[in-house]
C-alpha cells in the first residue's frame, strides 16, 4: 500500500491504520485456516508520502507497471474557493484542455491518475464533489480524459450526502467514480435514497460521465436552442452602481420631488424579489426625451452618478456605458410579457417557481426571461421532466441550482405532442398558476418549499407531470434516472443531423 498525503501528522496516522488492518486480517486468516498468522515486530509497513499529489511523480513512488489499483478522496475545494497554489496546481496537470478555471480541485486528480494509467489494466476510484457530473464542468474535464486518455466508466455511485467527521464541518453532496484506462465488463450504477445509505443497483452496458447509461458523450454550451422554441436570454443589466434601482422607500421619496419621474419608474425583479416578494423599482429612461430629463433635476442627479461609477471602471466596456448613462448597460427588455425564471433556486425545491410577468416589471440579470412564451412552454419547464434535466446538468451555487440558458435550456430535447396533448399541457400549466393563486400573500418560495407545499398545488404539479410525461412516451417512468437517459437518448437522436459528415462530399484536389 503506497499512498500520498500533504500533512505529517496524517500520514503517519495513515500508517499506524494500516498496520492496525494489518493486524486485523492476520487474524482472519488465522481463523479461517486454523493456523495463527504473526508478523511481529512489525516490519513492514504502508509507505505513505508526506507532499503534494498533484506535483508528486507517482511513479517515483510506486511505477505504473507495479500498480493494480488507485483509490482516493481528494480534497472538497470548489473552483471558486481556491487558493493561487491550488490553482497552480490544478493548471500543472490538466496540460492543453480548455476551460479548466471552472473545475474544481478535485479535477486534478483525474488528470494525474489519467496519466499514470494510460496504456495500462491499473483500475481507479475517487471520491468527488457531485459537480464533476454535472453541469458545464462534465464536457470541460471527461471531453480530454477521453480523447486524450481512452478513460472509461467502471462503476458509478450517484449523489449521496457526505458526512464529515471533522467538527464545525457540513455534510457534502459527492459521488464515487470508478474509471480506468480499459473497458470493464459488469458496469454498475448506485442509485441513493434521501437517506444516503441506502442504494439501488442497477447494471449498465455503458456508463456515460454524467453517471447514467449512455455514451461518452458531455454537453457543451449551445447558443440557439436545438428545438423549436423561443429564446432564452438573461435579464437586463444595470452595471450602474444602485443608482438606478430604487428601493420602494426612495421610490418615494424620489417622487415626492418630482412626480413626473412616476412614468419613468417600473418594476424590478431579481431572483430573490420573485421568490420572496420583496420588490423593488428602477429608472427606466429607455426612450426618455432629453427635455424631459433635464427637467428632473433629482433623477438626473442619479444618471450623473452613473455616469461617475462607470468611468471611474477598470473594465473597459463599462467606461464605453458611460456615454449613455442614463439607461442599463445591457436591455433584453420588450415591450410585452414574458416568462420570468430565476437564475438562482433552492436544490431543495422540487421544482423551480417560475411565472409569466408583464412589460410593466424590468427582470434583472439574475433572472432568465422568455419572450414568446406561451402556458405550453410554462408547463414544459416546470414539470418533473424538465427538472430532472436540470438537476442532471444544471451548475450549482453552493448546492442550489444556478439555472444556464447554454447548457440546460439550449440542450433540452423537447417533444413533438400532437394537439390534443399540447392542449393537456396548457391546462396542466394553468391548474398550477390557479393553486398558486389560492394562497394570496404567501411567497413563491414558501409555497415551493417541499416541507409546506399545498397539496392542491403539488397535486397541480402532478397532473403537469402527467401531461408532459405524455408527450414523450405512454408509458410513465419509473425514476429520475430513468427519465434523463430517455431524454439524453433523444438529444442524442436531435444532434445526429447537426454533427453527422455530408454525404457524397469529394476532397477538393490538392487537399
Amino acid at each position: 500500500m503506497h499512498g500520498i498525503e500533504i500533512e505529517e501528522w496524517p500520514a503517519r496516522i495513515a500508517e499506524v491504520a494500516m498496520w492496525l488492518i494489518d493486524h486485523q486480517m492476520n487474524q482472519r486468516a488465522g481463523e479461517a485456516f486454523g493456523v495463527p498468522v504473526l508478523r511481529l515486530p512489525l516490519k513492514k509497513s504502508a509507505k505513505i508520502v508526506v507532499g503534494n499529489a498533484l506535483r508528486i511523480d507517482w511513479n517515483s513512488m510506486l511505477p505504473a507497471r507495479q500498480c493494480s489499483f488507485v483509490l482516493g478522496n481528494p480534497p472538497f475545494v470548489g473552483a471558486m474557493l481556491m487558493s493561487d497554489a491550488q490553482r497552480e496546481d490544478l493548471v500543472s496537470v490538466t496540460g492543453d484542455a480548455k476551460g479548466v478555471g471552472v473545475l474544481d480541485y478535485v479535477a486534478g486528480w483525474y488528470f494525474k491518475a489519467a496519466a499514470y494509467i494510460k496504456g495500462k489494466t491499473i483500475r481507479c476510484a475517487f471520491v468527488s464533489t457531485n459537480s464533476i457530473t454535472q453541469g458545464e464542468q462534465v464536457g470541460i474535464l471527461w471531453e480530454p480524459l477521453f480523447r486524450d486518455y481512452g478513460l472509461k466508466v467502471h462503476f458509478g455511485h450517484r449523489t449521496f450526502s457526505w458526512m464529515s467527521e471533522a467538527r464545525g464541518k457540513a455534510h457534502v453532496h459527492v459521488v464515487i467514480v470508478g474509471f480506468g484506462a480499459t473497458d470493464a465488463p459488469n458496469k454498475r450504477i448506485y442509485d441513493y435514497g434521501d437517506d444516503s445509505e441506502t442504494a439501488t443497483v442497477a447494471k449498465a452496458t455503458n456508463i456515460s460521465p454524467y453517471l447514467f447509461e449512455g455514451p461518452d458523450a458531455c454537453l457543451r454550451n449551445r447558443r440557439d436552442p436545438l428545438c423549436a422554441v423561443p429564446a432564452m436570454a438573461w435579464g437586463s443589466q444595470p452595471r450602474d452602481g444602485g443608482n438606478l434601482i430604487l428601493t420602494a422607500e426612495e421610490r418615494e421619496h424620489l417622487l415626492a420631488k418630482e412626480p413626473e419621474a412616476n412614468h419613468w419608474i417600473k418594476g424590478y425583479l431579481g431572483a430573490d424579489e420573485f421568490l420572496n416578494g420583496d420588490g423593488r423599482y428602477c429608472l427606466w429612461l429607455v426612450n426618455c426625451p432629453p427635455a424631459k430629463l433635464r427637467a428632473m433635476p433629482a433623477v438626473l442627479d442619479r444618471v450623473q452618478e452613473v455616469r461617475k461609477m462607470r468611468l471611474a471602471s477598470k473594465a473597459a466596456s463599462t467606461r464605453r456605458f458611460a456615454e449613455t448613462p442614463s439607461i442599463f448597460a445591457q436591455i433584453a427588455h420588450k415591450e410585452v410579457p414574458y416568462l420570468f425564471l430565476p437564475i438562482v433556486s433552492s436544490e431543495r425545491r422540487d421544482y423551480i417557481p417560475m411565472g409569466f410577468m408583464q412589460p410593466s416589471t424590468i427582470a434583472s440579470n439574475l433572472a432568465m426571461i422568455v419572450t414568446g412564451a406561451t402556458k405550453f412552454h410554462l408547463g414544459m419547464l416546470s414539470s418533473a421532466m424538465h427538472m430532472a434535466w436540470v438537476r442532471q446538468f444544471c451548475g450549482r451555487l453552493k448546492s442550489d441550482f444556478r439555472y444556464s440558458k447554454d447548457i440546460v435550456y439550449n440542450n433540452f430535447p423537447w417533444p413533438t405532442p400532437d394537439a390534443k396533448q399540447r392542449a393537456a399541457v396548457e391546462a396542466a400549466a394553468q391548474f398550477v398558476l390557479d393553486a398558486r393563486a389560492q394562497f394570496k400573500g404567501q411567497t413563491l418560495a414558501n409555497l415551493y418549499d417541499p416541507l409546506a407545499m399545498p397539496k392542491a398545488l403539488r397535486d397541480a404539479h402532478k397532473a403537469l407531470d402527467k401531461a408532459v410525461d405524455k408527450c414523450y412516451r405512454p408509458s410513465a417512468f419509473e425514476s429520475e434516472r430513468a427519465r434523463v437517459e430517455y431524454l439524453f437518448t433523444l438529444y442524442q437522436r436531435l444532434i445526429a443531423p447537426l454533427t453527422a459528415p455530408a454525404k457524397g462530399r469529394k476532397r477538393a484536389k490538392g487537399a
